[in-house]
């Protein structure tokens, strides 16, 4: 089956079912049925796409005829390994959820903000691509909010005026894109083909930047993020970290950069710049860390800087090395947000001074956790190091200064990654980790497809970018022919 809009969907339906489902038990292992059933009906887009630079698996029909609004969505080598991503993670954050009695209402929001990620990454519509965004908004706030931390309020509202303020610069540029576009619709191709002045773009550059760089987040932009990811719910925190930040990776390469070529070619240095500022000051700030998810929430950050800054290298390694990036950083960020999770569950605590000697009593959960830290600094043979590798070198070809700065991730990563492995999992035990239960139940499902993919994707990394390198390319060529 390979019809596109079934795919969109199937959470939408599922997220109704589960709204009405008041019994915990029922409610994760029907939540769980409808994600895999979700995820089964992905592989026929992997299987049968093409990897060239064509868009597939096409679907429009009339939105809103009367204001040229289409639903067109479709896939291409840049949007598919940002679906599968979606697709893959959801039932593992779902599974990584069964600790917890979560009821149906939580699932339903679960499967709701799939929906809407899923149109982000295949919306080929500017309105379409807009309604995506506010959609996979609203889900994750409610679920911070309601099953947040103690300051989980403030934060949480926080989070959203950010995002919600950052949306409507982007909402007032397409509107003024619709606008110039003759036939009157919101195309992506439309908005391709418009030849604005440079003045134009330079400030519809800003309008979609500062929804993107808040998304993702890019420094300065990023002071919501540490507060969110500590506050949320370990299932919330997985969703932003490891998917929702995505969101805005994929909109500069898709939106920002193509559709305000003039306005990338003057700001885009300083775009870059931000990224590797960013880089370096998360990586010392989580290095200072002694809230074990701040840490990883600051690491975070420095990883999608450079990320960005591969993005805004803008050249074929660069970008290719963002695209499997996100895909690695997505598996190893909620690998490790559910390691601190099982952590945090059983020593009641968040601060890393009253950790220690886990690796004693519970060794499997120590070398899954190994393996995990190991991709997350992109050690040789793990996922994380063609990514970083491909971004480093796409970023040496922008400028060698800023491949050095941008290099800085690879040993402070190491140093505070590292940190946190060793003053958690090894030295000596206290009372309360002595007796630490070692991983049980649905904990070996969910690390242990994890670690698979993190050790597979190091081992052949060729399929993802056998995907990506066609459209990829023809992309960047499309926006270079512009600029010179």
């Amino acid at each position: 089956m390979d019809n596109l809009f079934i795919l969109l969907l199937l959470p939408v339906l599922g997220a109704l079912v589960l709204a009405f489902v008041r019994q915990a038990k029922t409610a994760k292992q029907l939540a769980l049925l409808l994600s895999l059933v979700t995820l089964a009906c992905t592989i026929p887009f992997w299987v049968g796409f093409v990897p060239d630079a064509s868009m597939q698996f096409e679907q429009r029909f009339a939105w809103i005829p009367a204001l040229g609004i289409h639903f067109h969505i479709g896939i291409d080598g840049i949007s598919l390994p940002l679906v599968l991503l979606t697709n893959g993670l959801i039932p593992l954050i779902i599974l990584a959820a069964f600790n917890y009695d979560y009821k149906g209402g939580f699932y339903a929001l679960v499967l709701f903000m799939q929906a809407g990620l899923l149109l982000v990454f295949t919306a080929l519509d500017a309105f379409a691509f807009y309604v995506g965004w506010e959609v996979a908004l609203i889900p994750i706030y409610f679920i911070c909010a309601l099953w947040g931390g103690e300051n989980r309020i403030r934060v949480t509202l926080k989070f959203f005026i950010y995002t919600f303020l950052g949306s409507l610069f982007m909402l007032v540029a397409i509107i003024y894109l619709h606008l110039q576009v003759p036939s009157g619709d919101y195309a992506l191709a439309s908005f391709y083909q418009l030849a604005l002045d440079s003045g134009t773009q330079r400030w519809i550059f800003w309008a979609f930047f500062l929804a993107f760089a808040i998304k993702m987040p890019i420094f300065p932009f990023h002071t919501w993020q540490p507060d969110t990811y500590t506050e949320a719910p370990t299932a919330g925190t997985m969703l932003l970290a490891g998917i929702m930040l995505k969101m805005g990776v994929y909109g500069v390469i898709r939106w920002l950069i193509p559709v305000a070529p003039l306005g990338f070619a003057a700001y885009g240095q300083l775009a870059l710049v931000l990224c590797v500022i960013g880089v370096v000051y998360a990586s010392i700030i989580a290095f200072r860390q002694q809230d074990v998810k701040r840490l990883v929430a600051y690491s975070s950050i420095a990883h999608v800087g450079l990320i960005g800054a591969g993005v805004f290298a803008w050249n074929v390694q660069g970008v290719q090395g963002a695209i499997i990036q996100m895909v690695n950083h997505g598996i190893n960020v909620v690998g490790l947000f559910f390691v601190l999770d099982i952590v945090i569950r059983r020593l009641g605590t968040r601060e890393l001074a009253a950790m220690g000697g886990i690796a004693k009593p519970a060794p499997a959960l120590a070398v899954m956790f190994l393996i995990l830290v190991m991709g997350a600094v992109g050690l040789p043979l793990t996922n994380g190091f063609i990514g970083e590798f491909l971004l480093l070198l796409g970023i040496y070809e922008y400028g060698i200064w800023y491949a050095a700065f941008g290099g800085l991730t690879l040993i402070l990563g190491a140093v505070y990654m590292l940190r946190l492995y060793q003053n958690s999992m090894l030295g000596d035990v206290n009372a309360q980790t002595a007796v630490f239960p070692d991983v049980k139940g649905t904990e070996w499902a969910v690390l242990t497809i994890l670690v698979v993919l993190v050790v597979g994707i190091g081992v052949y990394p060729k399929s993802l970018l056998d995907v990506s390198e066609a459209a990829v390319t023809d992309l960047i060529d499309k926006v270079n022919l512009i600029n010179k």
